[in-house]
């Protein structure tokens, strides 16, 4: 193996084991090498050397009267490698909005602003059935840097999907005006307009990832 392609598989597999705890939040060298299929050696050498690049840290977790293991989890310098599609600017832009026209007026505007996305959304995703639907959505969060998911949750009442967003790519003005994650949420239902959707998971609210329950009834026989 050339050096080129040894430093290309290192890089892949550091960047794998940055998404992972990204998702998962956090894991041991043993559930990464597991989930990775790489060698335990191979793991400890990534995470020490992601560990001293800054972008991750370790919580160690005593079991027993062992030596204790350790948790690793994305630092925050580890957390500005995925993307975020609103920057400081655009933060600031807000800020300055919302004072020269007040709360009122500026919770109009950003619905009105979502409102607008929901019509470009329902218009990409078209018809067809609901998974068919939700796999577009979830593809257009993809592309916006939301780090999408879904998977399928059925129950006898109701077909069901739950969408997972383990990346938020608008955190910084989350953060700052939670009241658009209410829009966002009118923004899915507004794409879906068969389907009930709900949130389930807030990273607003410290949790480690966004979380939709999507919902259509099945038509009652009688």
């Amino acid at each position: 193996m050339n050096s080129t392609h040894k430093t290309t598989q290192q890089t892949s597999s550091k960047q794998a084991i940055l998404i992972y705890l990204r998702k998962a939040g956090h894991a041991n060298a043993q559930m990464l090498a597991e989930h990775l299929q790489i060698s335990p050696q191979a793991i400890r050498r990534h995470l020490k050397d992601l560990e001293t690049e800054g972008l991750i840290a370790h919580i160690p977790q005593q079991n027993g009267l062992g030596r204790p293991q350790y948790l690793y989890q994305l630092s925050p310098q580890g957390e500005e490698q995925f993307p975020d599609s609103y920057d400081e600017f655009a933060l600031g832009l807000l800020k300055t909005l919302a004072e020269t026209v007040g709360s009122e007026q500026m919770g109009s505007i950003l619905q009105q602003q979502w409102q607008r996305k929901a019509q470009e959304y329902r218009s990409r995703i078209g018809s067809g059935s609901l998974r068919e639907r939700v796999e577009r959505l979830v593809e257009l969060r993809q592309s916006e840097g939301y780090m999408a998911e879904y998977y399928p949750c059925l129950t006898e009442q109701s077909e069901q999907y739950i969408l997972v967003e383990h990346n938020c790519a608008i955190a910084q003005v989350a953060q700052t005006f939670p009241s658009v994650c209410g829009y966002e949420l009118e923004m899915f239902a507004l794409a879906l307009p068969d389907c009930r959707v709900e949130r389930i998971n807030w990273q607003v609210k410290g949790e480690h990832q966004c979380g939709y329950r999507i919902a259509k009834p099945f038509l009652d026989p009688t």
